[in-house]
C-alpha cells in the first residue's frame, strides 16, 4: 500500500485523529465507543475522523455484530509504522488524559464479542 507522506502528516495533523490513532496504536484496536468516551467526543465527529483515516488506508475496520472495531492497517508502509510507535511511546502525555478516561470507561468490552 502506497500513503504520500504528504497525505500521511495531514491525516496526523488534527487532534482528534491524531489522538484516535495513538490510543489505536497503544491498545491494538478500538470501537467507536472507547473512542467517543476517551476522547470526549461526540460520536458522528469521532465517525467522521475514523472515516477519513479509513478512506486514507492509515486505519481498517471490522464490523462485529453492530459494532466496528478500528486498527492500524497493516500494510502501511514501514516508515509510517514506524512514526506511530515512536509518536505512541515517546508522547504518553500527550494524550494521558484520554487514556485514563478509557482505561476508567464504566462497561468497556473486555473481549471483543460485545461492546457498550
Amino acid at each position: 500500500m502506497y500513503i504520500s507522506p504528504l497525505q500521511f502528516f495531514k491525516c496526523l495533523a488534527d487532534e482528534t485523529r491524531l489522538k484516535s490513532l495513538l490510543l489505536i496504536q497503544q491498545e491494538g484496536e478500538l470501537c467507536v465507543c472507547e473512542l467517543v468516551s476517551a476522547l470526549n467526543v461526540s460520536q458522528p465527529k469521532i465517525s467522521r475522523h475514523l472515516a477519513q483515516l479509513r478512506d486514507s488506508g492509515l486505519l481498517i475496520d471490522r464490523r462485529q455484530g453492530q459494532w466496528i472495531y478500528y486498527q492500524i492497517n497493516p500494510q502501511l508502509p514501514d516508515w509510517s509504522h514506524d512514526v506511530l510507535q515512536i509518536s505512541s511511546q515517546e508522547n504518553s502525555r500527550f494524550i494521558a488524559k484520554e487514556f485514563k478516561s478509557l482505561t476508567n470507561m464504566n462497561n468497556r468490552p473486555h473481549s471483543r464479542a460485545s461492546c457498550c
